[in-house]
């Protein structure tokens, strides 16, 4: 499963890129206003620190301005993603865009049809928000299991990228399932390297290795 930083904070994104472990980059309005940087200019640098896609979202939400505003962002880097909303619009703009070979994320997806929907309109990713279903009374990751079985089902080739990522469970779940892509802030990220099992056993073999008076670097 591939892992995506949902975050327009640069600093984060450096820190988790230099893992290797970083595939791409989600932000969309909230995220950019939240950074407090100008939104052209985030996206080009998050574009130059990850290899891999970044979601710049249009905020218009008619078709034709929604083209107008993907046509100035894909100039940004070639890496660059267009996140459109899952409207009629939307899915116009949708397929339209990867009609020409730009990447396409189709966001705020809560449904199975939804999903299909996107699929048809030739999305490269649909991303369903997991954490605000579960906040709505529904079972976000019985979202995520409906839309694999239907992409399996007719072998659409639309990645299935899981969006509003609360917690380390959902990240476990939606690999389980088999999501193509996890989408999450940084602090869920680093969530996952974290166990209290590892941090006993550097403490234990840390207090062992200084009873020997020893140095690797002489």
């Amino acid at each position: 499963m591939k892992f995506f930083a949902d975050t327009a904070e640069i600093d984060d994104i450096r820190e988790l890129a230099a893992t290797g472990l970083l595939d791409g980059v989600t932000t969309n309005p909230s995220l950019i206003a939240k950074s407090g940087r100008d939104f052209m200019e985030v996206t080009k640098e998050i574009c130059g620190i990850v290899d891999g896609p970044v979601s710049a979202e249009v905020v218009a939400l008619d078709h034709e301005t929604m083209m107008k505003e993907a046509e100035i962002l894909r100039k940004l880097a070639d890496n660059v993603c267009i996140k459109v909303p899952l409207t009629i619009d939307g899915l116009k703009t949708c397929r339209a865009l990867t009609g020409d070979g730009t990447m396409v994320n189709v966001t705020l997806c809560f449904s199975a049809n939804q999903a299909l929907l996107a699929a048809k309109a030739g999305a490269t990713f649909v991303s369903p928000f997991v954490g605000r279903h579960d906040d709505n009374g529904f079972d976000g990751m019985e979202l995520i299991s409906d839309i694999r079985l239907i992409y399996d089902n007719y072998d659409f080739e639309t990645e299935i990228l899981v969006a509003s990522v609360r917690h380390v469970t959902h990240v476990l779940e939606s690999a389980r399932i088999g999501a193509d892509v996890m989408t999450a802030p940084p602090a869920v990220i680093k969530a996952l390297f974290k166990h209290v099992l590892t941090d006993k056993g550097i403490e234990g073999f840390l207090a062992d290795w200084a009873k020997t008076g020893q140095s690797i670097i002489r």
